[in-house]
This record gives structure tokens, C-alpha cells and sequence, in this order.
């Protein structure tokens, strides 16, 4: 029995059109002859809406035995059996109750992300400290003040956040009326560590997990993990949330109908008319129709098909890569905001404000801009400015503090182009998956990004140093992928579009602009996809 190809997918669910196809002469003449079979039919008649079967039968130059078509006739006559799925449920409009009631819930339930995800900048934020002297110690004013060593940091001198003067030589000086620096040598005074605790300053935060626990020090370490756990947290919960959540979201029968839920899908659709105060025809989806679809078989698909072969191994590769150091460059620019000039909560405030445009910029260059460019474009302009920051004097701490928002900007707009990016990547069959271990690996990002900020205890500027260098190098990787943007999208994996290397290394030698490059796209416009 001959395998059912990949590309039987009915046109219902297919959010590009059929014109992708490129069959044979002979074939076209065979589809030509089947639509004239179908306008020349009387009306309500079976040959006004011949299935898969009867265009198989169709001859061939008009004599000799019947032969079936080619796979790829076959998927077009399947999938052109079937209507429109917009036209079938144009009855509902663009934009009524229904819609509109959809989409405000998805809406705010997306606001609450916010709250859980950034809530540990605060839950977790680190308070300046110092080592605790006990009021036992009887010391006198003066040796109280100078108890803790000092440091020289940013530029200026700090108390010692994790070392004390040894109590007991301090307790024995200030019991024989010595004064510090005058009558004794601070720096020579042998140090211990904090074996008191500390005492944490209220001004920013009144109460962290880091006070609750002592999390400094030699313990510090354990603040970035809690920040990790939490993000791994939200990996794990992932494979649940969804699950329990679409019990209260109806199912897009668009999906459902690729599932053959037929019944489900009209049902929903009904509903749908009620709502937005519409009459719905009596039979939305045709039986016929339906049984031919509910007839076709389609091929199962598993994670390993993303790395079939060496040129989708390379995407698929190149999209891990791309969407784990974006969210490394998101999440620890998001929780590196307590580490800032100036008030905890304000800057917390202007880096989550800073997304709005970026939103809207990567909306509007989506819709008239190849996507490869934009993305590099963005990732080496918000990379670029982080690198800048270690140009900035200290006293210019809002400079720092602007090119910070300027490339969470940058990464902001990068991120949010990935998914439309990574699903015009991948065929139909593998694109929900692709996009999935993408998410994945932006999840992993996140999991890894909190030791990013944990630089910032060595060197304050490291983190940025390190962020830009990895958002810069990630915004040139970009540049090897395929083009999207007004091309056809693929329909199976071989017929995804190859890496840009060969091209690029024709280009450095030679000067001169491959030909595979110089051809016409098939489709210039954007091509809106469904999810």
C-alpha cells in the first residue's frame, strides 16, 4: 500500500494557499480538466464536487487507462474538497461577542504572568547589610562605629558587608579607653566573619527571603538558585497549566477539525453564532466533505524529525541557541533591576514600560521587513548598548541607566519576533512541535539567566559585558538562517530553505550575489499565520 504523503493536510486548517503546489504538466492538465468537469456540472450534482478518488480517476490526454495522480495531486484534490474554512464561517464576522470575549480572556489571563514572574526581583532582592554587633559587647560609641572594616567600591568607601573587627580585641580596646585610628591601627586589626548575623537595611525592603535566611556571604549563592528554581517552576508547570487550562477556554475548531472532531467544532461555532446574535445555516460543514476528510490518514511525527536531516538539524540547532540567549539577555536584564541606580521600584516600573513600544516596533517591522535582518538588527543594537555601559562614568549613573532600558528594548522586540520567526521556519506538521522545544529552550534560558545578574557580586559591569557580548554574537548567528518573510511557507521538512553559510561564503569570495538568491519569490506578501 503506498504511503500517505506528508502534505495531505485538508485546506481547512492550512494557513497558506494551495498555489505552494508545483505538479507536473501532465498533472496541471489532469487539475484542468477537473475544474471544468466541475463548472460544466449541473448544480447539486456528484460531479460538481468530485472527491480524492474520482479526480485519481481522471485519464490522462483524454484516452487510454485510467491512472491515479501523483501524491501531490491527490493532497490538492483532498484538500480543495473541502471549503474554505474562512468562507464556511464567514456567517460569524471579524469581530463580534464571541471574538471579542475570546480574546479579552486570553488577555487577562496572560496580565498575572507578569505579577508571578517578575515577583521575585522583590521576593528575592538583596538589601545592603552589614555584620550584627551584639549590644553584650558593651562597646563604646566610638568602637561601635568602627567595628566593621572598610571597603572601596564603585569609587567610594562602604562598610565591609561580610567581615567584623574580631570582637573581642575590639570589646578589650574600647574597655581600656583606646580610641580607633588615633590610639590603634584599624588596618592592622585581625577580622572575622559575621558569626552574629547581619543587620539589614529597611529602606528599599522591609523583608526578603535573603533576610529571612541569611542568604550573603558565603550563602549567597543560594539566592540565584532560588530565582532558578522558580523558573524551573514554571518549566515543569508548563506540561500541566495548559492541560487545565483549555477546560475553560472553548477549542478553535480549526484545530479541531484537524483532529476530525467534526461535531465539536460545529458545535463551538453555533455557539459562536448565538453569541454574536447571528443565524447559523442548518449543515455549516457538508457530510461529504466531512467523510472524505475523516477517510485521509496523516503521517505521525516525533521530536527526532527536527533533526531528520543535517540542514533541519542546523535550524533546529540555530533556533535553541537563538531563543535560550535571547531569554538570558531578557530575564537577567529584568532581574538585574534592584542592582541600579536609584530607586528599586521605579527603575522596575520603566523596564517593564520600555516593552510596550518595543511590542509595537517589532509589530510594525514584521509586517514590512525580512525577518532575518530585523531580528540581528535588534539583538546587535540592544547587545551593542549593553556593552556601552562599561564606557560610563560612575557619576553618570542614569546614562547607565537609559542604555540599560535601551537594550531591554532591543531584546524585548527580538523575543517577541521569534515565534512568528520560528513558525514560518517549519512545515505544518512539526511547527507546533518546533515551536515547543524553542519555548523550551527559552524556558532553559530563563533557568540560567539569575547567574547572569550573580556576576554582578565579582564585577558590577559583568553581567553586561557578558549579556551584550552573548546578545551581539546571537544577532550575527541570525543572519544564517533562511529567510520567511514573502516566501511560501514549506509543506514538509525537505522542503524547508537551506542555511545561509553556503551563500555567505560565496559572497565574502566572490563579491558578487549568489543566484539562488536572485530569484523572484513565488509570494511577496506577509503571510498571516493561525496557532
Amino acid at each position: 500500500m503506498q504511503a500517505t504523503p506528508q502534505c495531505l493536510r485538508p485546506r481547512p486548517w492550512c494557513p497558506w494557499p494551495l498555489s505552494a503546489y508545483s505538479p507536473a504538466p501532465g498533472v496541471r492538465s489532469a487539475e484542468v480538466r477537473l475544474s471544468r468537469s466541475r463548472s460544466n456540472a449541473p448544480a447539486g450534482s456528484g460531479a460538481a464536487r468530485p472527491g480524492p478518488e474520482r479526480a485519481a480517476s481522471l485519464r490522462e490526454g483524454g484516452a487510454g487507462r485510467a491512472r491515479p495522480l501523483p501524491a501531490v495531486a491527490r493532497c490538492r484534490a483532498a484538500a480543495e474538497s473541502m471549503r474554505d474554512y474562512e468562507e464556511v464561517t464567514a456567517f460569524l464576522g471579524e469581530w463580534g461577542l464571541f471574538q471579542r470575549l475570546i480574546f479579552f480572556l486570553l488577555s487577562a489571563s496572560i496580565i498575572p504572568n507578569g505579577f508571578n514572574g517578575m515577583s521575585v526581583v522583590f521576593l528575592a532582592g538583596t538589601p545592603e547589610h552589614r555584620c550584627r554587633v551584639p549590644g553584650a559587647a558593651n562597646l563604646s560609641s566610638a568602637w561601635r562605629n568602627h567595628s566593621i572594616p572598610l571597603l572601596l567600591r564603585d569609587g567610594r568607601e562602604v562598610p565591609d558587608s561580610c567581615h567584623r573587627y574580631r570582637l573581642a580585641a575590639v570589646a578589650n580596646f574600647s574597655a581600656l579607653g583606646l580610641e580607633p585610628g588615633r590610639d590603634v591601627d584599624l588596618g592592622q586589626l585581625e577580622q572575622e566573619s559575621c558569626l552574629d548575623g547581619w543587620e539589614f537595611s529597611q529602606d528599599v525592603f522591609q523583608s526578603t527571603i535573603v533576610t529571612e535566611w541569611n542568604l550573603v556571604c558565603e550563602d549567597d549563592w543560594r539566592t540565584p538558585l532560588t530565582a532558578s528554581l522558580f523558573f524551573v517552576g514554571v518549566l515543569c508547570g508548563s506540561f500541566v497549566s495548559g492541560q487545565l487550562s483549555d477546560r475553560f477556554i472553548p477549542e478553535s475548531p480549526r484545530w479541531l477539525i484537524s483532529q476530525k472532531r467534526f461535531k465539536e467544532a460545529e458545535e463551538i461555532i453555533q455557539k459562536a453564532a448565538k453569541m454574536n446574535n447571528v443565524a447559523a445555516p442548518a449543515v455549516i460543514f457538508d457530510p461529504v466533505e466531512l467523510q472524505e476528510l475523516d477517510s485521509l490518514k496523516q503521517p505521525k511525527v516525533f521530536i527526532l524529525d527536527l533533526f531528520k536531516t543535517w540542514n533541519v538539524a542546523k535550524i533546529t540547532i540555530m533556533s535553541l541557541l537563538l531563543w535560550m540567549l535571547t531569554s538570558v539577555g531578557y530575564f537577567a536584564l529584568s532581574l538585574n533591576v534592584p542592582n541600579l541606580h536609584g530607586d528599586a521600584y521605579l527603575n522596575c516600573f520603566l523596564s517593564a514600560l520600555i516593552e510596550v513600544p518595543a511590542y509595537v516596533m517589532a509589530w510594525l517591522l514584521l509586517r514590512k521587513l525580512p525577518r532575518r535582518y530585523i531580528i540581528a538588527g535588534v539583538l546587535c543594537f540592544g547587545g551593542g548598548v549593553l556593552l556601552l555601559i562599561q564606557l560610563v562614568p560612575l557619576d553618570y549613573s542614569y546614562l547607565s541607566i537609559g542604555l540599560v532600558m535601551l537594550g531591554k528594548f532591543g531584546v524585548t522586540s527580538a523575543f517577541s519576533m521569534l515565534y512568528v520567526f520560528t513558525a514560518e521556519l517549519y512545515p505544518t506538521l512539526v511547527r507546533n512541535m518546533a515551536v515547543g522545544i524553542a519555548s523550551m529552550a527559552s524556558r532553559v534560558g530563563s533557568i540560567i539567566a539569575p547567574y547572569f545578574v550573580y556576576l554582578g557580586s565579582y564585577n558590577r559591569l559583568l553581567p553586561y559585558i557578558v549579556m551584550g557580548s552573548l546578545t551581539v554574537l546571537i544577532g550575527i548567528v541570525t543572519l544564517f538562517f533562511p529567510e520567511s518573510f514573502g516566501v511560501t511557507l514549506p509543506e514538509t521538512l525537505e522542503q524547508m530553505q537551506k542555511v545561509k553559510c553556503s551563500n555567505c561564503i560565496f559572497r565574502f569570495r566572490s563579491g558578487k550575489k549568489p543566484k539562488d538568491s536572485m530569484k523572484k519569490e513565488e509570494n511577496p506578501k506577509v503571510l498571516i499565520t493561525t496557532f
